[in-house]
């Protein structure tokens, strides 16, 4: 078996986990260089798969070093990262060599061609980032203030570096809050504050999650734990809370004067909390999700 081979996929992602799969390597074992990300063609057409070369990493000849420490078992009700599904061994597994990939390409080979290459890779995945109701996220462990500001300011450094090699002008406030209506547990809040910035929130914010689930990546292979990060574009996060909450207390009180149950657009984990919590102290009506994965929206039931 070869040591060093190029694999394709669909995407990166896939090129690599086939690539690992094939020589049976892991990405600790491995050096991945990304050859080519692919295309996705016009109409499908013309689409090209994306291509890494995978190399086994020659041992150290150094001295030994010491021990790890023993890693803690995943608890597989402790993180959500896309689609509101609780992250299993595996996918820890498969987040950790995405965050290698991608930290290589952003933070070693700072261009913004690579940058901008980085983020549609993310954005491809449909990542639902933010916590919910009804999927759950570990707690932050406790953490002296001395650790809560390197965190900020190892955060501010690389989301000040990702939003630069994306062509864009912005000065990031670090700050950490308490739990809230979009956030479960105590958090780092990065806001984002510049001119013309909007482009950094996306549709319905996909832009902006996305950056908030590189930013974790990336932390995450700098302290080999997952933290609680939001990341913000002048205050865009509370003003959807605040549609949110009142569109939900305005539709509340249609269900309540009809008799008739209404249903909400599909929306992502995140804001679907919003609405329960809005509403769960409710008198006249109640709520509920229904759908699956994209789909999944709230119901606003009227109490019987």
């Amino acid at each position: 078996m070869a040591g060093d081979s190029i694999f394709t996929g669909k995407n990166v992602d896939d090129a690599i986990a086939e690539g690992l799969r094939a020589l049976g390597l892991s990405a600790d074992t491995a050096e991945i260089e990304v050859i080519s990300r692919g295309s996705r063609g016009i109409f499908g057409l013309g689409s090209e798969p994306a291509q890494v070369r995978i190399t086994r990493r020659p041992p150290q000849a150094t001295a030994p070093q010491p021990p790890s420490p023993p890693t803690a078992p995943v608890n597989e009700d402790m993180v959500v990262i896309a689609k509101g599904t609780a992250v299993t061994e595996a996918a820890v597994t498969e987040a950790a060599v995405v965050a290698s990939v991608v930290a290589e390409t952003v933070i070693a080979k700072p261009t913004p061609e690579n940058t901008a290459a980085a983020i549609s890779t993310i954005t491809t995945a449909d990542v639902e980032s933010a916590p919910s109701a009804e999927d759950s996220e570990a707690g932050d462990t406790a953490s002296t203030p001395e650790e809560d500001a390197q965190l900020a300011a190892l955060a501010t450094e690389l989301l000040s570096r990702l939003v630069e090699l994306m062509g864009f002008e912005a000065d990031v406030i670090a700050e950490w809050r308490a739990p809230d209506a979009d956030n479960e547990h105590r958090y780092l809040l990065l806001d984002l504050q510049g001119k013309d910035l909007s482009p950094l929130i996306g549709r319905r914010g996909d832009t902006l999650g996305n950056m908030q689930y590189l930013v974790r990546l990336m932390i995450n292979q700098r302290l080999h734990r997952w933290k609680s990060i939001m990341v913000d574009v002048e205050g865009y996060r509370q003003r959807r809370i605040e549609h949110l909450s009142q569109l939900a207390l305005r539709l509340a009180q249609q269900v309540a004067q009809s008799g008739r149950p209404l249903s909400l657009e599909p929306m992502p984990a995140n804001e679907r909390r919003i609405i329960h919590l809005t509403l769960r102290d409710h008198a006249e009506v109640f709520t509920e999700s229904v759908g699956e994965g994209a789909r999944r929206k709230v119901q606003i039931l009227p109490r019987k």
